[in-house]
Order: C-alpha cells, then structure tokens, then sequence
C-alpha cells in the first residue's frame, strides 16, 4: 500500500545472526513481561533489537546495551489512525516532542488544515517533517480542499494537485472524504479524486450517514470513518464492512459512547484517533494513553483495548510492519508498569529509547505560512446584524461536539439592530474572510449569534477555522471583537481574548495562522492564560477556542435527499 524503503542484504544479514543469537543484539530489553496480543498472556521474555527491527523474543539474548525493564510490561507502539497535528498548534517537530513519551511512535495525519491554507505547499512542509522526526508520521493526502462549495478557502487542490504526491514512501493514501453529499450525487471533481485513489486507501467521514446513503458512500471505496457517534451507527457502519476509528479529541469526544463495541472479536475492525487534539489536554490527560487508560477502566476488555491501539491500527492502514512484538516488526515498544493504568515509563520507537537526547539532531525544517492572514482591520460598526421581524436563527453549541443545533430566539433590537441577549445566552458570532479572495470588507464577512458559550462581557477571537480557516469570533460588545480581530491580524494568527478594547491574553500561530513556532510546553502555558481568560468573561465551556474554531465549519443539511438532489432544512449538522 505504501512504498517501502529497501533493505540491504548487510543489513538482513545482521538481523538474521542476532536473531538467531549468533551475535549480541544492539539493544536487548530485558526484566520486562511481554503482552501477548494473542492470549493476552504476560510472557517472560527477552526483546533483542537490532537497529530499528526487533529480531527476538521468547528466548534469552545478549545485547551490546541492555534496557532494564524489570516490572514493566511490553505493549507494542501505539498508533494514531487519524488526526490534524495543526489542532496541536504546534509544528510536527513540536508534535512528536509531545505525543512520544506518552507511547504513540506512528500517526496517521490529515495535513487538511493546512493545505486548505496553502495548497500543495503543506503537503511539501509535512512530508519534509516526515523525514526528519523520530516517530513514523504517515500522511493521507488532504481530498476536500476546501472541504466544500459553501467555504472560500485559501487554496483547491483536485485530483491532478494530489497525484505528484501519491508515491512518496510516507504517504498511505486519501485522507477523510468530507464532501460526503458529493460522493453520493457523483460530483465529477469528487469522481475524479476516488478514481485517482481507488488503489489506494481512502479514508471516510461521514457523520450520521446511515442506510442506502451509507452504502453508496462504501461503494466509492471509501474504508473508515472516525465521525460516529453512536454504539449503533457504529455497529451499521462495521456491518457493512467499514473500519471504526473511535475518536477521543478536545472537543469531539466519541470514546464513552463506543465503548460498548469494544471487545476481542470486534477488535481487528476498530483503531483509536484523536483528529484534533491541543497540547493542553495532551499534557493534562495524555493521548491515545488516556484513551486506553479511559477504556478500560470504563470496563472495556484489556486485550481487546491494546490489540485497537496497535495491532488493528496497522493491519487496517496497510503497516503490517508494526503493530505487534515479535520479529521483524519495527521496534516501536511501549513499555508501562500498569497495563490497566496504561501508566508509560518508557518507549523505544526505531530501536531508539526516546529521551530529550533523541530529538538534539534532527534536520530543522523551515516553516511556512508566515504572512497567510491577509485581511484588513475592522471596526465595531462591522458588526452590527439588522433586526429581524419575528425570531432570529442561532446556532447551539452542544458541548464535546461539532454538531451544531439550530435554534431559534427573539431577541432584542436597538435602531434597526439585532442585540446580544445574556438571558438567552445569545452572543455575536462573525466570520471574516482571511485570505485575501473578498471584495470589500462587506463581502467578505457574515455575522449571526450563537448559544451555549455563558460569556457574559468581552470576546474570544480565532484564526483556527475548520475548514477553511477564516477569522472566528465570538463576543458580547462589538468594540472587544474588533480589538481582538484585529490583535490577530497583527500577530499573523491565532487567539485572542479582548475586554472592551483591551486584548488580556493570546497566543500566536504564524505558521499558516494555524501554529506556534514556540516549543509545546510554551504553548501549552499560553493556552492555560488564555482558558483562564475566557473564564473570567463568563465562558463556560471547556474549550472554548477549538469550540470557535468548529463554529466556522459549512452547515449542510441532513436529513433525506431527494431525487432532485434537494434537501430538507429543518435540522442541520456541521461536517
């Protein structure tokens, strides 16, 4: 599935004499129990390594440097089938220097964010950070540039943008397939991608799509999907084939629900994602550790759990060189003193223990996207929303997801203008064109209101905007939405919290607007300012800026299409 890098004969040679224990191993872990996948047995046993492959197990070896692993226990690397590393807001470098020590040595990344920002250049930026990190970072390539018609997105990639990228060793296939409707009405653009992949793998998304539509969406040849958020949609989607990624992010959080599929005969068909993860929760809770750690003690089967965060993972992605102890595998070992607690002491990911050693000398990689928020400062009057006669429609945050609910409000009015209403929790949300393609301020900005954020003062503004990232914000008074729009446009992206007109805490993400060059422990600082600063102004959800972020996504429709293609409106969901 993907093209892997040729092994020398020097080099078969020398795994073969230390796996046969003609010569010492270069790295033997020893004292630790191995967690068979199979059994779910702990084995007493060696791990002989020889450079990044495991060459022994099941036997006693000895090593030119031993690991001393004694009351540990042996779980294979585990592997991240589907995320956005810009949601981290830090670059890939960064990412690999926050997610290794909690034992995730592959991730799968969607350069989606990105790319809708620059095009082809974030596909050469990752791939070029892909070659310099230390964990095995794989990439699908983005599909849905801009995700859909609806977005004025920085950059469109079609078919012929994507197929120069296809062969490079670290990229596996397609990434998520947003534009589900178009899938299903055979857009021609959507066509011509499924075709140009069709011999590889293509990653779904497809929230909420159930019965015939679902099976004209697995008929494209589209394999996964990480937007379910049912145990029973779930068990519709493996019925009919598709692989589950059970997603455990910051905002969507999938894990509780699915939990009850998750057992040693569903397992080969089920893997862990997080999709969008920010360094904060990172450090407070852990990665895809959390995820095991939360499984199981939400009495998900122990074995079953591991074999998702691994075994499953790989064989699911085509990487049937990993997943698994035993040799010939990459030397990706997680090594924990509680398999229930999930608590990682140490990883191995290539047969190289990571410590802050193993990242001094990688090759740096300059980053790109400085300059990429290209609009002009606004001012309060931009804000005002004409009145209307009757009810307004607001949108609803339904907290730890990015549907939306549609609802509907009287609200106040002043001189013609619709007003925020604090006894509604009714606020102003706007979103502004950053990349430059809008005629005029006026085209290139649309404000409503939004329900579910508690802010009682001030506002919160984003240049992190699924999909296509435009400026988000969201504020009670007019003037503090403008002076945090603004603090963004001069800081080259990013967040900002604003009280009246004084901007009280940010974080700058030059890097396509969409991350910090800063090391991962100064971002995470920065966003426990920022959290407590929208705390202060009355915000009451738990992440509050990935919160905005979705806000932006485009609404489509989801209820029966028509023959016609038309749809009904009464119910809406973000994808």
């Amino acid at each position: 599935m993907t093209r892997a890098a040729t092994v020398s004969s020097q080099t078969l040679a020398r795994r073969i004499a230390q796996g046969h224990g003609e010569e010492p191993a270069d790295v033997v872990i020893k004292g630790a129990k191995l967690l068979d996948l199979i059994t779910g047995g702990l084995v007493d046993s060696d791990i002989a390594l020889c450079g990044d492959t495991i060459v022994g197990t099941h036997g006693r070896y000895e090593g030119k440097r031993i690991i001393d692993a004694s009351g540990l226990v042996a779980v294979p690397g585990f592997i991240d089938t589907h995320l956005h590393i810009e949601s981290s807001l830090v670059t890939p470098l960064e990412f690999e220097r926050c997610v290794l020590p909690h034992g995730v040595t592959t991730a799968i990344c969607d350069p989606h964010e990105i790319a809708n920002v620059l095009g082809s250049d974030a596909f050469r930026y990752f791939l070029a950070c892909a070659e310099a990190m230390r964990m095995d970072l794989r990439i699908n390539l983005s599909s849905c540039v801009p995700a859909t018609h609806l977005e004025t997105a920085g950059a469109r990639l079609e078919a012929a943008d994507l197929v120069p990228f296809m062969d490079h060793a670290k990229v596996i296939g397609l990434a998520e397939f947003m534009n589900f409707p178009g899938v299903i009405h055979r857009d021609p653009a959507c066509l011509d991608k499924l075709e140009a992949f069709s011999h590889r793998h293509i990653d779904g998304h497809a929230p909420l799509v159930r019965g015939m539509d679902l099976n004209a969406y697995l008929a494209a040849g589209i394999r996964t999907d990480h937007e379910t958020t049912t145990a029973e949609e779930a068990r519709e989607k493996l019925a009919k084939g598709m692989t589950v990624l059970i997603r455990e992010g910051s905002v969507s959080k999938d894990l509780e629900a699915l939990i009850p599929l998750i057992s040693r005969d569903a397992s080969p068909f089920l893997a862990f994602c997080t999709d969008d993860r920010n360094p904060l929760d990172i450090g407070e809770e852990g990665h895809l550790d959390y995820m095991i750690r939360t499984a199981i003690a939400r009495g998900a089967d122990m074995l079953a759990t591991y074999r998702i965060a691994s075994h499953s993972a790989a064989r699911n992605f085509g990487l049937f060189d990993r997943g698994f102890i035993g040799p010939g595998k990459r030397a990706d070992i997680v090594l924990v003193e509680d398999l229930a607690a999930c608590s990682v002491k140490q990883v191995i990911a290539g047969g190289r223990l990571v410590e802050e050693a193993l990242f001094t000398d990688r090759t740096a990689v300059a980053a790109v996207g400085h300059g990429s928020v290209k609009c002009r400062p606004v001012t309060p009057e931009a804000f005002r929303v004409k009145a209307r006669d009757g009810e307004t429609p607001v949108i609803g945050v339904v907290p730890g997801r990015i549907i939306t609910e549609r609802l509907a409000m009287a609200l106040p009015s002043r001189d013609g203008d619709a007003l925020p209403d604090l006894g509604q929790d009714a606020i102003k949300v706007s979103v502004i064109e950053r990349h430059g393609k809008s005629d005029g301020p006026a085209a290139g900005m649309a404000t409503g209101f939004v329900h579910g954020f508690g802010m009682k003062r001030g506002a919160i503004a984003s240049s992190v905007g699924h999909d296509s990232h435009n400026l988000c914000v969201v504020g009670v008074d007019d003037v503090a939405m403008a002076a945090a729009v603004n603090r963004l446009i001069a800081i080259g992206g990013g967040f900002a919290v604003a009280d009246g007109e004084r901007v009280v805490a940010e974080l700058a993400l030059p890097v396509a607007g969409l991350m910090s060059e800063q090391p991962f422990e100064t971002v995470r600082h920065d966003l426990e300012t920022l959290r407590a600063a929208a705390k202060a102004l009355g915000v009451v959800l738990a992440e509050p800026f990935l919160q905005v972020a979705f806000l932006t996504l485009p609404v489509i429709p989801h209820l029966k299409i028509t023959d016609k293609g038309l749809v009904d409106v009464d119910a809406f969901e973000l994808v």
